[in-house]
């Protein structure tokens, strides 16, 4: 009870917050740090992943949980007093790419500083949702993934295409000047006991394989804090340039996504689509970003039949296009009408499948049951996320795929272990792996608004 009524208040301060972000849109805040109590820090807290890993100092949620009351009171009195010191972040990678032999780094927060990001997170969230644009989707309240892919959907349907700018920042998170990023949280936030503690994330360091590191430049991938910091970034650098610069000077229909640093661009005309392309690496440049040179391309993908393509006025007369986790292609309804159609990709199945494999290797040996419900919660949450419409062949391919590496990993549990499929076909009677089910389908949204 009381943990709801402390949860009611917190909100109730964060809606002022907003307000007040709101009636001022130039307005620098030099006094928010009373808003940083020992509620606050409950409500940071609470929000907080209990389960997640680790960082330099050891400490885990339940640990910390011993001695919460005492242990949150020292933590509001250090970073008040500015004696708050920021540990270095532990570095861990994961696997990155098609084939899994890449890797992309990941920061890992101790327990204490998550709270603290999280507490200083919930008070800068409601001053930039005023700010940002509608243009970003990623790591904001009440806004998806799932969103921005139907968004997508729908400009690329009303211009028929187009042409299609993906847009890849290259080390994005390892590139980010901290200088300019100061620069950016000035003009909306001063106080000083907030921008201490932001500086010291910043300059925190990173602890990989013993040693400590302090770069430059950039902002560790993982951090509670670094999401919003990372959109308050690309809000000035990419989203207000293109709203208020870029498009009232396009000669046809034009649209951004932005999740994060994935960038979509859509454009009705050839010649639009040219000159953002050209001026892009000078607008990033600027920031001490870099596109990279591989990956950011531009593509006709305009409706098939639109133009001549190479093999008729029916065939598809442009490529696809990745955003995030799905292809995206021209395809035929059931109607007979060309649509942009979404499945699952080619990367990511690959990868899904492999920690699937990986996952009943190492647990093999442990009951059937316990195996089988595991693998249950990670077909759903695979099915939650790429489940959406006219995206069924892939799911039922993963499924597939998931039975068989758990088929065959249980037969390697022994040499006299049945193997067969006939076998792993009456053993999933009893243990039903989930259907494919298309969770984001719009018939299913349809039926259950």
């Amino acid at each position: 009870m009381q943990d709801l009524q402390r949860s009611k208040t917190i909100s109730t301060r964060q809606q002022k917050i907003a307000a007040q972000a709101r009636q001022a849109p130039e307005k620098s805040f030099t006094s928010l740090n009373h808003h940083l109590d020992i509620d606050w820090l409950h409500e940071a807290y609470k929000r907080t992943r209990k389960d997640g890993a680790v960082g330099i100092d050891q400490m885990t949620a339940a640990e910390y949980a011993e001695n919460l009351e005492a242990n949150l009171q020292d933590l509001l009195n250090r970073a008040k007093s500015g004696r708050y010191w920021a540990p270095p972040v532990r570095r861990v990678h994961i696997p990155k790419g098609d084939d899994g032999s890449k890797t992309r780094p990941i920061g890992i927060p101790a327990f204490e500083d998550k709270i603290l990001q999280r507490a200083v997170a919930m008070i800068l969230e409601p001053i930039y949702e005023q700010d940002f644009l509608d243009c970003s989707y990623g790591f904001r309240p009440r806004r998806s993934a799932h969103q921005a892919l139907d968004t997508a959907w729908k400009k690329l349907m009303e211009i028929g295409g187009g042409w299609v700018i993906e847009v890849d920042i290259k080390s994005y998170y390892d590139v980010l000047d901290k200088a300019q990023l100061r620069e950016f949280l000035h003009r909306r936030v001063r106080d000083g006991v907030l921008v201490r503690l932001i500086g010291k994330w910043l300059n925190a360091g990173v602890w990989e394989d013993g040693q400590t590191f302090y770069p430059e430049s950039g902002t560790p991938q993982g951090g509670v804090v670094s999401p919003i910091l990372s959109n308050i970034y690309l809000h000035e650098v990419m989203d207000t340039w293109f709203e208020r610069d870029v498009r009232p000077r396009m000669k046809g229909p034009s649209f951004m996504i932005r999740f994060a640093d994935d960038i979509l661009l859509g454009f009705a005309r050839e010649d639009d689509a040219r000159r953002v392309m050209d001026v892009l690496p000078k607008r990033f440049g600027k920031y001490g970003l870099t596109l990279h040179p591989e990956k950011t391309r531009m593509l006709d993908f305009r409706r098939p039949g639109s133009s001549p393509g190479p093999g008729g006025p029916n065939e598809p007369s442009s490529p696809a296009y990745d955003l995030l986790g799905f292809t995206h292609y021209w395809g035929k309804s059931l109607k007979g009408n060309w649509v942009v159609k979404r499945k699952t990709a080619k990367g990511r199945f690959n990868r899904a499948v492999r920690t699937i494999a990986q996952w009943c290797r190492f647990n093999r040996h442990r009951p059937v049951k316990d195996q089988w419900q595991t693998l249950c919660r990670k077909l759903d949450g695979h099915f939650g996320y790429y489940g959406i419409t006219g995206n069924s062949e892939a799911l039922q391919r993963f499924r597939h795929a998931a039975g068989k590496r758990w088929q065959y990993w249980l037969g390697r549990r022994s040499q006299k272990a049945k193997t067969s499929w006939e076998w792993f076909k009456g053993l999933e009677k009893r243990y039903p792996l989930p259907p494919p089910i298309a969770k984001h389908s719009i018939l299913r949204r349809a039926a259950n608004p």
